[in-house]
């Protein structure tokens, strides 16, 4: 009796685990950016609304480190990325045995902005940027007139991205000339509605983060004109588009895991996403990319070719056609 008995619970656990594994099978796990996860969870909404929600697809927003920590580890299918994949996140994902294709799936611009308050500011260089946020400005450039002698003698409240942000990586990269490269004396959050709130309640603050977070809270921020040495240029879709907002636009990412595609949900939903993203990415108010490109992206992920265009590093300037010339590094 006691062997029926254990056979029969058996039955059941197993019975259980089978059940476990089918609705696990029916998810698609995705984490990573806080800047692309506007657009990736719009498609995933569409995606799930399209399906009945029959396939589940769960974001996060760990920031682009947290979710290459993940995805290297094989725990997600798809990290979102506003930076390349590191050096340092390929060697994790070499030694897991990860593969995976890289796809940029939009444009952003990143963007300066200071209190609607601000009366002082119409633009800033990207040398006073340097200024304000290189390594040795902490501590030291600590008010508004040390950055423009023209500016009033008021405090420099700063707000940015966290240092496991993608975002944080590419603007001190753009700004100081190396990523991470930054004074640690800032409100630094991976939560953009965190830096929204900072710099819409003082009148002192500046801080950056990604356009679509703007657009959403432009009646709480003002954008700064940034000038690279042409003049003042603002942030939009076409001087993202004309190359002409430099050095602060660049493409984000979603990083897929080969393995992954082996299910039917994820190619499903990778297909789904290559197919709505640019119609979907520009109603979030991101810049969608030629659509050559998604079409390059496709076939990118038809033929399964793995690797990064960037070899561990980020780029600042670099043309997306440029991206799908070069050879792919793993």
């Amino acid at each position: 009796m006691k062997a029926i008995h254990g056979l029969a619970m058996f039955s059941v656990l197993s019975v259980w685990a089978a059940a476990l594994q089918a609705q696990d099978a029916n998810i698609v796990r995705i984490d990573g950016s806080s800047t692309v996860y506007p657009v990736t969870e719009a498609v995933a909404e569409e995606f799930q609304n399209a399906n009945s929600g029959k396939i589940k697809v769960t974001v996060g927003i760990s920031g682009t480190g947290g979710g290459f920590k993940k995805f290297t580890r094989g725990e997600i299918d798809i990290a979102d990325a506003s930076r390349p994949i590191s050096e340092k996140e390929m060697e994790e994902a070499r030694k897991n045995g990860i593969e995976y294709i890289e796809l940029p799936i939009a444009f952003d611009a990143l963007t300066v902005m200071v209190n609607p308050q601000n009366t002082w500011v119409d633009h800033l260089t990207v040398e006073e940027l340097k200024k304000i946020w290189e390594p040795a400005a902490q501590g030291k450039i600590t008010s508004w007139n040390q950055v423009r002698s023209t500016f009033p003698d008021a405090p420099l409240t700063l707000f940015g991205a966290g240092a496991d942000s993608g975002t944080f990586d590419y603007f001190t990269e753009a700004i100081v000339g190396k990523a991470k490269s930054s004074r640690g004396d800032f409100t630094a959050s991976e939560d953009d509605n965190v830096l929204v709130q900072g710099i819409s309640q003082d009148k002192n603050a500046l801080g950056f983060f990604g356009y679509a977070y703007y657009v959403e809270n432009q009646d709480k921020l003002k954008a700064v004109p940034i000038d690279a040495g042409k003049g003042p240029v603002a942030p939009s879709e076409q001087t993202v588009l004309d190359a002409t907002y430099y050095p602060l636009s660049r493409p984000i990412f979603i990083y897929i895991n080969v393995k992954a595609l082996e299910r039917t949900e994820v190619q499903q939903f990778v297909d789904f996403y290559l197919k709505n993203v640019s119609t979907l990415a520009k109603e979030v108010k991101y810049v969608p990319l030629p659509a050559d490109t998604y079409q390059k992206c496709v076939e990118r992920v038809g033929s399964r070719q793995t690797g990064t265009a960037f070899g561990g590093h980020s780029e600042t300037g670099v043309h997306i056609d440029e991206l799908f010339r070069r050879e792919l590094k793993n």
